[in-house]
């Protein structure tokens, strides 16, 4: 049997509910071919490629803070180590505040007496005052109130959208 050139001849008829059909069963419904699909393909591979891009650009941010984190920890760690090799005549107590000197041969060692205390005229170079932390490492006095390398993460953390809470050391 020959169809007019207008009419498709898509195999058998559907026997079943126009539900159920692959293809649309009413003259009204539009015709589904293979550039709709690609054409749906594609924009499904766009949207998929820049969530992705966005995801990858979110992790390399906080891939970022942790290296700078971790950079702050390890100098921190580094300037500590120092700081206790520095010579002291006395017990280190946790809290104090003790001032670093160094002597005109390079040796460093800490006081109990500030440049006041020598009223302006320390016998050595005044490095600085530190306070030694319950985790043994030293806070230089005068940047006390700058934030430490875990509130600077924090806030690193926070515009990247990161929970701050389960990174913390």
């Amino acid at each position: 049997m020959s169809h007019p050139p207008y009419i498709r001849d898509s195999g058998p008829k559907h026997e079943g509910s126009a539900a159920t059909s692959r293809y649309p069963m009413s003259r009204l419904a539009p015709v589904h071919d293979l550039v709709d699909a690609a054409r749906e393909i594609q924009g499904a591979d766009a949207v998929i490629g820049a969530t992705t891009n966005a995801k990858l650009e979110t992790i390399v941010t906080q891939i970022r803070a942790l290296q700078d984190q971790a950079r702050a920890v390890l100098t921190t760690a580094r300037e500590s180590a120092l700081l206790h090799r520095a010579g002291c005549g006395f017990a280190k107590r946790v809290g104090a505040t003790y001032h670093l000197y160094h002597r005109h041969d390079g040796d460093a060692y800490f006081s109990m007496l500030s440049p006041a205390d020598w009223r302006g005229a320390p016998p050595h170079d005044f490095e600085g005052s530190y306070r030694l932390e319950p985790d043994m490492s030293w806070s230089r006095v005068d940047r006390l109130d700058a934030p430490s390398p875990q509130e600077r993460f924090s806030v690193t953390a926070l515009v990247a959208g990161l929970p701050t809470g389960s990174l913390e050391p």
